[in-house]
């Protein structure tokens, strides 16, 4: 199944593919510059209508691709190598799944570390106990960051990874459309418009990641320097200084530098949660750790349904501001990582690539949020230290918060920055490189030109979100842009398992 011939695209039509998108990707982030708070009205309003009609369709495909990607796993069809039957893999076991974390797993993880569950618990301890809320808000954190998100990459993924390494094809999501249902008119259109939507909704989700590692590096250095928050006084010479650090990276072919960039920053935050546990609570860290193991398996696919319908107005808000919003964020991600993914995984079969793409990180994320909540809870219900106030004034602050109640806190403040930037740095030049490759006709390596305009495009978004000043708006501008692609992975979904009917597992 392996001798396909891809074929190619005019240049013509490559030019307007990269032309669209730029033209509704840059006129997003010039609407946002000239009118900030009329862009993210709107978006709240649109994605308020959405979530309010169509949340539970959202929970029934993310649902919906975790049991595929499980089925995939366990049925024939795992045995099926990606690429040729004689290809073996590229890379180690262990460099792949550290290079997993570096593609999904960023800024989002040094943001929200403590700051989620605390947030979730400030809600919950209105409606229950103190302790039952604290558990709760760790399961509710864990199956945000968890095997839902990782099912949504790993399908996406493994449809790149099936069509370009078993089929020949290039890496563009209008492929596996084209492929199975042939070429007409309606699969071109289709193709064509998938592929634009995917790379709006990588452009401006990348936005909103740099929106947060900004703020996330803004609030570090008002902790080190114990200045008061500043504002656009400090994000935007931060951001201006982001800018300048990633602009070099995009006139190079990606390389070994990319590597130890992200390699760098994976290792300051699983350092940075060794010492956490070591330095803090590590008694009730390791309870808090282990009852969230059984309470996430016991109860994840059973609330991977739940709409909260019989729940009043601010549960109901609260579950689209939070859940909702998370599934579409990672559907904006999923084009970006899948292929990232997708191209280190040549050679793994189907069975390996899906048990190592959702596992492994889901694994990683739990011991993170397990770590960094249980200490912010210590905080809480056993030593208060004023955690609670701070998360519900500056979310991005919480963090440095905890870590000043640590011994070596300077210390800790400045790698949680390096952490910070390098995630930003990595995620941007990566992110300009796919979608560059995209935006023209799957290129392995699209030129410096094509790299740089989507380098300031998605600095322009980034401005963007910075401008609103509030997390709730970056989330909603965020799913704005992503909600079209919840319909575009179901597509692709069935056009994947309709092309391994074709296939004989072994």
């Amino acid at each position: 199944m392996s001798g396909d011939t891809a074929d190619t695209t005019t240049t013509g039509k490559l030019n307007i593919k990269l032309v669209v998108a730029l033209v509704v990707t840059g006129g997003t982030a010039i609407w946002g510059i000239a009118d900030t708070q009329g862009l993210a009205d709107l978006a709240q309003r649109v994605v308020g209508f959405y979530f309010t009609s169509r949340g539970w369709f959202v929970m029934l495909t993310v649902s919906a691709l975790l049991i595929a990607a499980i089925a995939l796993a366990l049925s024939p069809y795992g045995t099926i190598v990606l690429g040729r039957d004689d290809d073996k893999p590229e890379f180690s076991t262990p460099g792949w799944l550290s290079m997993l974390f570096a593609a999904g797993m960023g800024v989002g993880l040094l943001y929200w570390g403590s700051a989620e569950p605390i947030t979730h618990y400030l809600l919950g301890i209105e409606y229950m106990d103190k302790g039952l809320a604290a558990s709760r808000a760790l399961f509710i954190t864990n199956f945000h960051w968890g095997l839902h998100a990782w099912a949504i990459y790993a399908i996406l993924g493994l449809i790149i990874a099936y069509f370009s390494f078993r089929r020949g094809y290039p890496m563009l999501l209008s492929k596996p459309i084209e492929v199975v249902f042939g070429h007409r008119r309606w699969t071109a259109a289709a193709g064509w418009l998938c592929d634009v939507l995917a790379i709006v909704a990588i452009a401006i989700g990348l936005g909103g990641s740099v929106a947060m590692g900004v703020f996330q590096v803004q609030s570090g250095i008002e902790s080190i320097l114990g200045m008061e928050p500043a504002g656009l006084a400090l994000a935007l010479p931060v951001f201006a200084v982001l800018c300048a650090v990633y602009v070099l990276p995009l006139l190079v072919p990606l390389d070994r530098g990319m590597s130890l960039m992200s390699e760098t920053a994976m290792l300051i935050a699983g350092g940075l949660m060794i010492f956490v546990l070591l330095a803090g609570p590590t008694h009730y860290i390791m309870n808090a750790i282990v009852e969230q193991i059984g309470a996430y398996f016991g109860g994840v696919l059973q609330h991977g349904f739940e709409t909260y319908t019989f729940f009043d107005e601010r549960i109901g808000g609260w579950f689209q501001s939070w859940t909702l919003t998370y599934m579409v964020w990672w559907l904006a991600w999923a084009p970006f990582v899948g292929v990232f993914v997708a191209r280190i995984s040549r050679g793994r079969t189907i069975r390996e690539f899906v048990i190592g793409v959702i596992l492994a990180p889901t694994g990683f994320s739990m011991a993170w949020f397990g770590t960094f909540g249980a200490a912010g809870f210590y905080d809480i219900l056993l030593r208060p230290t004023g955690i609670l106030a701070v998360t519900e004034k500056d979310p991005a602050y919480t963090s440095f918060f905890l870590l000043q109640n640590l011994p070596l806190s300077t210390l800790t403040s400045i790698a949680t920055i390096v952490a910070a930037f390098l995630f930003i740095v990595t995620s941007v030049v990566s992110a300009a490189f796919v979608l560059g490759m995209f935006s023209s006709g799957g290129d392995l390596n699209p030129s410096r030109k094509v790299k740089l305009a989507w380098g300031v495009v998605l600095g322009a978004l980034g401005l963007v979100m910075i401008l609103s000043g509030s997390i709730d708006a970056v989330k909603s501008i965020i799913a704005l842009g992503a909600i079209p692609f919840v319909f575009i992975v179901l597509l692709l979904l069935v056009c994947f398992l309709k092309a391994l009917k074709a296939e004989r597992p072994k």
